[in-house]
């Protein structure tokens, strides 16, 4: 039975570090060559995502849909350290979702963050020069006072977004739901004990023990990784500038990155 694992932050073209991430360019190829294994009777997805992009979460989580109906496999998702937000999105692809009651599941909400450095820039005597065709152009722009009705327009955004998270959760886990609506969608998250009570997952286990239970002590657990680049089977790659990046794009996107995980204290 093939193993995927699906761990990092989810973002467009591959991660914010350099395709250390979840995208749909870097984990297609990966759930294509385990959908096609000979013999499979499931697809096991593991899990450990602190979540990202709702697009790119979707976008996975549509593939893997299409994938399972197109070779009648089932698909059980396995969590790790944690499935939150547009990790549980990607759970909830799954016919059957597994945790282990540690683990942090939920999550099911819309997040924006950013800074405000107005005043900051003011103090120093500097002046922020901003010309656009169109009003909304530079909404949240991070260097002028917030706008309420850019605030407004945000939250409208967001809650359109939250709405299609609601609607997934809510086609994928269907009935098996166990709280209230009020509780469930907040973006709260929980441990995977309270998310079992809850009906966010349908058992406790860790995956190689659940699956030989389930298949017999002999399966096969192949882990689906991806094709190593000529130049990365010699210990070269995408780092090779790196060190002359001391606080420039990669430091902030490693920033990000750790951001992403301890908002659910890891």
């Amino acid at each position: 039975m093939p193993v995927v694992r699906l761990s990092g932050v989810i973002a467009a073209g591959g991660g914010l570090l350099g395709g250390r991430g979840l995208s749909i360019e870097t984990v297609a190829p990966l759930l294509a060559k385990a959908f096609k294994t000979r013999g499979a009777k499931a697809v096991a997805l593991s899990i450990n995502s602190p979540g990202g992009s709702p697009v790119q979460s979707a976008l996975i989580a549509q593939r893997i849909r299409l994938l399972a109906e197109e070779n009648k496999l089932p698909v059980i998702a396995f969590v790790e350290d944690v499935a939150a937000s547009g990790g549980y999105w990607l759970a909830c692809a799954a016919d059957e979702i597994v945790a282990d009651p540690a683990s942090i599941v939920g999550s099911i909400g819309v997040v924006s963050s950013g800074f405000g450095f107005h005043e900051l820039i003011a103090r120093h005597g500097i002046e922020r020069r901003v010309h656009t065709s169109g009003e909304s152009k530079s909404m949240l722009d991070p260097f002028q006072p917030e706008k309420t009705e850019d605030v407004e327009r945000l939250k409208r955004l967001q809650s359109e977004i939250h709405d299609g998270f609601k609607g997934w959760v809510r086609e994928r886990r269907g009935t098996r739901l166990k709280g209230a609506d009020s509780l469930l969608f907040t973006g709260e998250f929980w441990t995977g004990q309270r998310g079992l009570e809850l009906g966010l997952v349908d058992s406790l286990g860790e995956l190689r023990a659940f699956l030989q239970q389930r298949f017999g002590t002999k399966v096969h657990l192949p882990v689906v990784t991806p094709r190593r680049r000529f130049l990365a089977r010699f210990g070269l790659g995408s780092n090779l500038g790196s060190g002359f990046d001391m606080i420039g794009p990669s430091t902030l996107a490693a920033l990000e990155e750790r951001a992403h995980w301890q908002r659910f204290g890891l």
